[in-house]
């Protein structure tokens, strides 16, 4: 006997699943933040990286001077000028970060069951015997508990060793279990072969309290320089596990110029901050969720949860959520695993703003495909749960009324339309918005536009006419509204906030 009802309601027709992936598709919702580096840097590919989907670039400065990064945001603004497409600037910082340093840059094997001694000996050449790295603390004979984090290794510790940016590759980086103290120096049992190449390696110790700053020296020198000479759209606070990190970086930006404007992102790495997320999200203008990290320190089945729970707590907040480490096995090859495609989608569907992909495009043999690929599993994600294809456009200055919009999720995208004001320092005269534009770049569903600045936010209809129309044309340009779609707009009129619904004509 068949029942005529169905049990469960198809959330999706098979058949649109077997139709072709359409060549030009609608701009995704969810944003991508790609990383420049060694294999992403030059003109060409950057162009392409913008065409393929990328709306915020990522510098690291973990790796490579100042010149260099000079030299590549330098390509960066080519690119924008030749595609015309918007593109953020985030700026990551060191934080404290353990790091093995080989200076000589050579290969080093590491064989299973063999022993290997960190040492804080930086002058030390790195060896198959002897790893130096950046941090003293790694052994103090202490039982002394700072908020349940411990501040020194014991027998029975695990410890992870890879290339920056690690793949995961069991091949390309090392576990190690701590078997003696001696002294300063660290004697691990090296627990898989491995060969560690390149001249920086990262060291995370599970649930080790490091006693570094999170704002570093060397931080503050490359944003008070490079930041300030680029005013940096976003701040990536690398290990930010307390609230006082974020409002110390906040109070560093505000001496500084225009990056008083800049936003921080937390950067969650460890237990530590995870204990302190909420407080944490309090403070920072957005999160990322920095899950290789967080992957080492929590048991595997857990990750998900927190990431869940995390992107959930940024959505009620109305803070952007940003996912890393999502497409690994594209530093290598030219497609994901099945696996990624889907976590990717998960991410997506949990409420995630943006992607991040590190080493990917950073060093990755395919930094374009991967943008591409990642930017078509958002677009397959969106296309599958949207309701209309239909838009809002809404006319602001600071930019905060078009994220307000953008955070209950509409299923339509939010065309923001920045309006431009002129501001004085008592010495010159400027005009504000390009930051606001920018920082939309990363939040979810917003499309940033910035307005002539002869058109104020609070006008005449006719010069709000004349504003609206440019936007309109924009959002045709653009892929992102067509003939015979409906458009809600909201601006303000005088003193009164206006929405009003039209519908494109031929």
């Amino acid at each position: 006997m068949h029942s005529t009802h169905l049990l469960l309601e198809e959330p999706i027709r098979m058949a649109s699943i077997l139709e072709p992936s359409k060549p030009s598709f609608f701009p995704a919702m969810t944003k991508i933040v790609g990383t420049l580096g060694p294999k992403s840097r030059s003109v060409e590919v950057v162009s392409a990286c913008l065409k393929a989907g990328m709306s915020v670039a990522r510098f690291d400065f973990s790796w490579g001077d100042v010149e260099y990064h000079q030299e590549t945001l330098e390509n960066l603004k080519a690119a924008i000028k030749s595609t015309k497409k918007l593109c953020a600037v985030m700026l990551d910082t060191v934080g404290p970060e353990l790091q093995v340093v080989n200076k000589s840059e050579k290969a080093i094997s590491l064989e299973a069951d063999g022993y290997v001694t960190l040492t804080p000996d930086k002058e030390q050449e790195a060896s198959s015997e002897l790893l130096p790295i950046n941090f003293s603390g790694l052994s103090k004979a202490s039982s002394f508990l700072l908020r349940t984090m411990l501040i020194a290794v014991k027998p029975g510790d695990t410890i992870f060793i890879g290339q920056y940016l690690f793949t995961g590759s069991e091949t390309t980086s090392v576990w190690l279990e701590v078997s003696e103290l001696k002294g300063e120096d660290v004697v691990c049992i090296i627990k898989n072969t491995a060969t560690l190449a390149g001249s920086l390696f990262t060291l995370h110790v599970s649930q080790i309290h490091i006693d570094l700053p999170t704002l570093t020296e060397a931080d503050k020198n490359a944003i008070g320089t490079w930041g300030v000479r680029n005013k940096i759209d976003f701040l990536s606070l690398s290990y930010t596990r307390h609230a006082e990190d974020v409002r110390q970086a906040r109070e560093f930006l505000s001496k500084l110029g225009d990056l008083y404007q800049t936003q921080i992102f937390a950067k969650i790495e460890s237990i530590e901050g995870l204990t302190h997320f909420d407080e944490i999200l309090q403070e920072a203008d957005g999160i990322i969720l920095s899950r290789g990290n967080l992957g080492i320190d929590l048991p595997p089945e857990k990750v998900f949860l927190f990431q869940k729970a995390a992107v959930y707590k940024c959505n009620m907040a109305g803070k952007p959520a940003v996912i890393t480490r999502v497409v690994d096995s594209m530093t290598d090859n030219l497609r994901p695993t099945r696996a990624e495609a889907t976590d990717v989608a998960n991410a997506i569907l949990d409420g995630s703003d943006a992607i991040l992909l590190g080493a990917e495009t950073l060093r990755g043999l395919y930094p374009v495909e991967t943008i591409s690929t990642v930017g078509r599993i958002c677009y397959e994600v969106r296309a599958a749960i949207k309701v209309k294809a239909s838009i809002i456009i809404c006319f602001t200055s600071s930019g905060r009324a078009a994220r307000l919009i953008a955070k209950y999720r509409p299923t339509m995208p939010v065309l923001s339309v920045v309006i431009p004001r002129l501001k004085t320092n008592q010495l010159r005269w400027s005009f504000s918005g390009a930051f606001e534009a920018r920082q939309s770049l990363i939040v979810r569903g917003l499309f940033p536009m910035l307005a002539d600045p002869r058109h104020p936010a609070e006008s005449t209809s006719a010069s709000n006419e004349s504003v609206l129309k440019v936007a309109l044309d924009h959002g045709k340009a653009s892929g992102l509204i067509k003939s015979h779609d409906r458009v809600v707009v909201c601006q303000k009129v005088g003193d009164a906030s206006v929405v009003k619904i039209i519908e494109l004509e031929d």
